[in-house]
């Protein structure tokens, strides 16, 4: 039987009485019944003020302030009648976070009534402090101002607590001194930059009528389920949000049993409920479905346009954290909650297009004779050769670092997979001499009563951080736990970058008499040439693809938070975003010192908590253990009996290291050098190496001390209770 606090928590599980969901309404009743739609400014607004916010919207134009009055007068009047009472300018901070401020709709007059107010100036612009949130020194204490500024492509929308509704609209967030304190805006800059890019090229191929070009986005998000009542018992994962000890459980993932498995129906009640809160703030979750961890689960939605769809994705993970308590669990978003078994990831699928053109990474069925699609994807996979260190490096935190490399989890060497149709294709262009492209072909299954169907061109590949899957790019390298505006902004930036380089050559050469075909041929070839060492299609994880990618290919292996942040930091990299006016070298420089520190502190929270888990629990659960083996040994010693001390011994001897690295571990906390590169490769050199040598005397300990006296829940408890 488990110790007495462990029984308790596995009788509250089987004690806990189901939870009661609401009735389930249609999808129409449900769909965007909290969001201030366009179909609901269309019927709250004027006509021309309605199509003046339209054409802001669609054309990125600036609203203007008396449109802005009536705006929020419709705005408030919508929310107002369901009740609320109070109004948030929601923004994205640079921890991965969502931060808003409320304030009530209130006003005071004279004579001491209230009425409520809300104006187009209050609307499209607030005051949030701006000290207190990581600046990496844009800001200090003294140097308090911030706003925010309203977003009016992101919609504005209804939160819904059991205290009631508040009002809450997507912002910007600036300092008083103009830079960018946030995600969103320099999300919006790379689009636009992009746009921008994207634009000159198509109507270098002729195109005449061009819409404004966005990057859409659809994010796979897996995470993890636990029980509450184990993570009172846990002071890693109440804290740190993964388990700093555990001895694997002697079944995991081996049989691939959980994978797209039944789901639990405690589980599957718990998702229906988010779906419902997901559909009425208009976020198209679309797929779920058990991961292939036990305990481990993935909601994926629709595509959308990548800002709306950065806004949702922030929204998904903060529902899924306060729907899990309701229903007496925790949602882990950690990369790596537990080890040994899959971590989570967020796998952002990123294609960009228009209302004109459609889907530009669309190859269509003769992708060898479509030049639009050959010189847009041969932009992207420059632009991941070039920058395959930037790429790295936004998805860089100490808790994706415990997860690249394995368990389908791509590596830190960033490469691109296209599948084998493409990949031939340009391969082609390489070698100067394209004849076509090989044809998918039929599934035969051999079983009359089953419909033949047509093969992808391409199969799969899990161990590639950036896959082409059809229509779009898949970066698998994302972390479950992050915002996807970093990687959108990466993209997006280097997209621009990319397509700029395309267009310059192509004017060059057309300039010089070549006809548009040969020209973009020519560039195609040179990027191939130049940057087709990028393009991988094997096995990811095998020693030999390291050693070739590092040694023959010159791409970059940077496995540590520690290696790939100071990237940020590079020439190239600062001109990049300076050029493409997505972020200054101010505020690129801010990121690199916000995420430094971001990934010192995690570890040194850890690091913590690892010693004192060891010293306050674990090792007195070892010391009653060895208590009991010495009165044991005693007793059949004076009966005469043939007894062992080798448990003893064992338990003594590992008790003892425990202390001495906790020891250690300690005395390193204290001893950190001071700087921010410093202090980054001595949490990666010494904190992480001690604490990994830790674990392994816990968990040694966890093998050997009696169940009953285990303090801590282990990960058969975990994983396969609840």
């Amino acid at each position: 039987m488990p110790s007495p606090q462990r029984f308790a928590a596995i009788q509250e599980i089987h004690q806990r009485p189901p939870v009661v969901t609401p009735p389930i309404e249609s999808l129409d009743e449900l769909w965007a019944s909290d969001v201030f739609s366009l179909a609901k400014m269309k019927a709250a607004l004027p006509k021309d003020i309605f199509k003046s916010v339209q054409r802001t919207i669609k054309e990125n134009g600036k609203l203007d302030v008396s449109v802005a009055n009536v705006v929020a007068q419709a705005m408030k009047e919508w929310a107002t009648s369901r009740g609320a009472l109070y109004y948030a300018h929601v923004f994205y901070p640079l921890t991965n976070a969502t931060a808003e401020k409320h304030d009530g709709f209130i006003s005071v007059q004279g004579d001491g009534s209230v009425i409520t107010e809300f104006t187009g100036k209050v609307l499209v612009q607030g005051e949030p402090d701006g000290s207190s949130f990581p600046s990496g020194g844009i800001r200090t204490t003294f140097e308090a101002r911030g706003y925010t500024a309203w977003d009016i492509t992101s919609p504005a929308f209804l939160m819904e607590t059991p205290n009631g509704l508040t009002l809450c609209i997507p912002t910007v967030f600036i300092s008083w001194t103009g830079e960018a304190l946030d995600k969103k805006t320099p999300l919006l800059r790379s689009n636009a930059a992009m746009n921008k890019q994207a634009q000159r090229l198509l109507r270098l191929l002729g195109e005449s009528d061009v819409a404004p070009v966005n990057s859409s986005c659809g994010a796979e998000q897996e995470y993890f389920l636990v029980d509450s009542a184990y993570v009172p018992l846990r002071p890693d994962l109440l804290l740190a949000g993964r388990t700093l000890f555990g001895k694997p459980s002697a079944k995991g993932q081996q049989f691939d049993d959980h994978y797209f498995g039944a789901i639990p129906q405690r589980v599957q009640v718990y998702m229906q409920d988010v779906e419902r809160q997901l559909y009425k703030l208009g976020i198209p979750a679309k797929t779920r479905h058990n991961e292939v961890a036990p305990g481990q689960f993935e909601i994926a939605p629709f595509f959308e346009a990548a800002n709306v769809a950065t806004d949702h994705q922030q929204l998904i993970m903060t529902i899924l954290k306060s729907t899990a308590r309701r229903h007496g669990m925790n949602c882990l978003l950690h990369e790596k909650p537990f080890e040994g078994i899959n971590g989570s990831g967020k796998h952002v699928n990123w294609s960009v297009g228009n209302a004109t053109q459609g889907n530009l990474l669309d190859p269509g069925s003769t992708p060898h004779e479509n030049m639009q699609f050959l010189l847009f994807c041969g932009a992207v996979i420059r632009g991941v050769h070039k920058f395959g260190p930037l790429m790295r490096a936004v998805v860089a935190t100490a808790g994706n670092d415990h997860r690249l490399g394995a368990n389908e989890a791509p590596p830190a060497i960033i490469s691109v997979y296209l599948g084998s149709q493409l990949e031939d294709v340009f391969r082609q262009i390489k070698e100067g001499d394209v004849k076509g492209s090989s044809n998918a072909g039929v599934m035969q299954l051999g079983v009359d009563t089953l419909p033949e169907f047509p093969k992808d061109p391409g199969d799969r590949n899990r161990t590639s951080p950036f896959a082409f899957t059809g229509n779009r790019f898949e970066f698998r390298a994302v972390g479950s736990n992050q915002s996807v505006a970093g990687p959108l902004v990466a993209m997006n930036t280097i997209l621009a970058d990319s397509l700029a380089y395309v267009s310059d050559q192509l004017e060059q050469k057309m300039a010089a008499g070549e006809s548009l075909p040969g020209a973009a041929f020519s560039v195609l070839k040179q990027i191939m040439t130049d940057h087709g060492n990028v393009v991988f299609g094997g096995d990811g994880y095998s020693s030999e693809w390291h050693r070739i990618a590092v040694e023959e290919r010159g791409l970059e292996n940077l496995p540590t938070t520690a290696d790939s942040l100071p990237v940020l930091q590079r020439p190239e990299v600062r001109d990049l975003f300076a050029q493409q006016g997505v972020l200054t070298p101010l505020e690129l420089e801010s990121r690199f010192e916000v995420y430094a520190e971001q990934y010192v502190l995690a570890i040194d929270v850890e690091a913590k908590l690892a010693v004192q888990i060891a010293q306050t629990q674990i090792y007195p659960a070892a010391m009653r253990y060895l208590g009991e083996l010495a009165s044991s040994l005693q007793l059949q010693t004076s009966m005469g009996l043939q007894v062992s001390s080798e448990t003893q011994t064992k338990v003594a001897s590992l008790s003892a290291k425990l202390m001495e690295l906790s020891s250690a571990l300690e005395s390193a906390i204290g001893n950190a050098p001071h700087g921010t590169m410093a202090h980054m490769r001595y949490s990666a050199d010494t904190l992480l190496p001690l604490m990994h040598q830790l674990r392994e005397v816990v968990d040694g300990l966890e093998a050997v001390v009696d169940d009953n006296l285990w303090p801590l829940p282990s990960y058969q408890e975990m994983l396969f209770i609840r």
